[in-house]
């Protein structure tokens, strides 16, 4: 797992060459018709959600005035943001707007996530995450069991040393600890895990208690906050709020949205029980699940 994310530097690839293209005074449209280029093309290359040839970076370095040594800075990340991440041997059991996302998780230094329908995706016992894939419409037992293993792929992360392991806050609404799965004994041992990830150096698992009523979240659902580290002498990426949906996902990363998405998360961790707190509460819940 110390494969870091491809589209970290692809990310950052963009940023500077969206900046570089504004420092210049050139629009998006008339810069991609003088690269013969489509505009969907050009954006798609800013967002950073394409990669790059690195002669196509020397033209649009070109194109906008920037310095041989900047240029080969940004020739250095087209390089790094081909190198391909362990996740793309999972073929079509990512979606192709979720690989962004498998990116930035392993390249993040911070992750925040609050959830409101479902346990965390990192904190998954494999039966869960196979009743959780096992609900999408003509799914087949090969495609459930694939998913399953990129999910506990994923789960690797929380246990690595080189790089550090991401610190993950995670914030779960106390609704979603009275949502079984089928198998009672699968989903107590589910909660037991969740309980269990506290005592990870790098985790912690606190419960919004349903006494909080309605919140600030209560309109914006799940979401995850990712913050990176800096890359030795390259500013870190930015700060970035990730907000998934049944067909795709937002990417935030304007300051006003990421002053909003802050806020809430404040406000989150106001309401929400201490550490303590929340394992006695999961305690509780797994005694009366295994009494009844």
């Amino acid at each position: 797992m110390g494969d870091r994310a491809s589209s970290v530097p692809q990310r950052q690839l963009g940023r500077h060459l969206k900046l570089a293209r504004e420092e210049a005074g050139i629009s998006l449209e008339p810069a991609a018709k003088l690269l013969e280029w489509s505009r969907a093309r050009m954006y798609r290359i800013e967002r950073g959600e394409t990669t790059v040839r690195t002669h196509d970076v020397e033209a649009m370095c070109r194109l906008y005035g920037v310095t041989a040594q900047m240029t080969d800075v940004l020739r250095s990340l087209a390089k790094e943001s081909k190198a391909k991440g362990w996740w793309h041997a999972y073929g079509e059991v990512i979606p192709t707007w979720f690989q962004l996302y498998v990116g930035m998780e392993a390249g993040a230094a911070r992750i925040r996530d609050f959830e409101s329908t479902l346990i965390p995706g990192l904190l998954q016992t494999p039966e869960y995450a196979a009743a959780v894939f096992g609900t999408r419409a003509g799914v087949t037992e090969h495609e459930v069991a694939a998913s399953v293993a990129f999910r506990l792929e994923r789960q690797r992360i929380l246990r690595r040393r080189r790089p550090k392991a991401p610190d993950l806050k995670v914030i779960v609404d106390e609704s979603v600890l009275h949502r079984p799965i089928s198998d009672r004994d699968a989903w107590l041992a589910q909660l037991a895990h969740l309980a269990n990830a506290n005592r990870l150096p790098t985790v912690t698992v606190r419960v919004l208690p349903l006494s909080a009523g309605p919140h600030l979240a209560s309109v914006a659902n799940s979401f995850r906050i990712f913050e990176f580290p800096a890359q030795g002498t390259r500013p870190p990426e930015p700060t970035t709020v990730y907000s998934e949906n049944l067909t795709g996902a937002l990417y935030l990363d304007k300051p006003g949205e990421l002053a909003v998405y802050d806020e809430i998360w404040r406000s989150l961790g106001e309401l929400a029980l201490s550490q303590e707190d929340s394992e006695d509460l999961l305690a509780a819940i797994i005694r009366e699940g295994v009494d009844d």
